[in-house]
């Protein structure tokens, strides 16, 4: 009698939304915990750091001839550059940039790609072309792209915009515009087999728009590689934008960034090395943390090890 008693519901498994499993999934990759860990902390000092660091964020650019090239002591941890400055504070400040630019940019060339991979993967006319004009793009030397695109519009847009924001603008467009090819081909291999889905043909019959379809079918299950996509666009940009500040062609020389800092530094490598070690460390870790936060995130939107867990 106690067995027929028994609430049937009770064996039913739990029921896990695709929320947490992902989740759950992300928190057992120990690499992208301890990049998201790091990613956090990093975030959290160039947003809160110059605010309560005493010679930063105006004091960053304070010229102090009497302490110069100093090294490494409890007043200035990370020491001084040829100006008097204090390391910290700059890479501090430059860290503020340098994230932003990256974050920002991996938006721009996220909507891009998804956008030409969506519209070539659902619409077969477009197709042909839109993945040619990707394969064009695959094709040109990025570097070179770089520079001529920084060279012709830079003194423009700094008339326009003032000096920060014209380059801060057109190192987010330049990047923007050469990294969105990667996520144009993933989107659109994964929307020519969702699109062939029972659920997306059922949409189809009973006449619903294209673009009704778009935005409540296929978007959301070209999500994944989408995310993946975004993590690692964000190092690509962070990388890029170090590049063009190394090679004097990003933000101004009192607009610091961790590639402007490395530039600034690198006629010092060998009499004062400190000044390029730490910004070159927190590009790496930062790229670092980036990647690994990708790979978990690559294996926690995987349905089949979800399923494993």
């Amino acid at each position: 009698m106690t067995d027929l008693a028994q609430d049937p519901l009770e064996d039913l498994p739990e029921y896990r939304s695709l929320k947490s499993d992902v989740w759950r999934q992300f928190r057992r990759h120990k690499g992208a915990m301890f990049g998201l860990f790091v990613l956090t902390i990093i975030v959290l000092a160039v947003i809160v750091g110059p605010e309560i660091y005493p010679y930063a964020p105006k004091g960053s650019d304070a010229e102090d001839l009497s302490r110069r090239l100093q090294g490494s002591s409890w007043r200035h941890p990370m020491g001084t550059d040829n100006l008097g400055r204090d390391a910290l504070a700059r890479i501090l400040v430059g860290g503020r940039v340098s994230i932003a630019v990256g974050f920002t940019a991996m938006l721009v060339g996220l909507v891009i790609g998804t956008l030409i991979g969506v519209l070539a993967g659902f619409f077969k006319i477009l197709d042909g072309p839109l993945m040619r004009f990707t394969d064009l793009f695959l094709s040109l030397p990025l570097l070179p792209l770089l520079l001529v695109i920084m060279v012709l519009w830079r003194d423009s847009l700094k008339e326009r915009f003032g000096p920060s924001l014209g380059i801060f603008i057109l190192v987010v467009f330049v990047i923007g515009i050469t990294s969105w090819m990667q996520t144009a081909r993933v989107v659109r291999g994964d929307v020519l087999a969702v699109k062939e889905e029972e659920f997306v043909l059922a949409a189809r019959s009973v006449g619903t728009p294209a673009r009704r379809i778009v935005a409540r079918h296929i978007l959301p299950n070209v999500l994944s590689p989408v995310i993946v996509a975004a993590s690692l666009g964000v190092a690509t940009a962070i990388i890029t934008e170090s590049a063009l500040s190394f090679l004097s062609l990003g933000f101004p020389a009192d607009f610091p960034t961790w590639g402007r800092l490395l530039f600034d530094a690198k006629d010092r490598l060998t009499t004062n090395p400190v000044l390029t070690i730490w910004p070159g460390v927190m590009i790496s870790v930062t790229v670092m943390a980036v990647t690994l936060i990708g790979d978990g995130l690559r294996d926690a939107l995987d349905p089949k090890l979800r399923s494993k867990g």
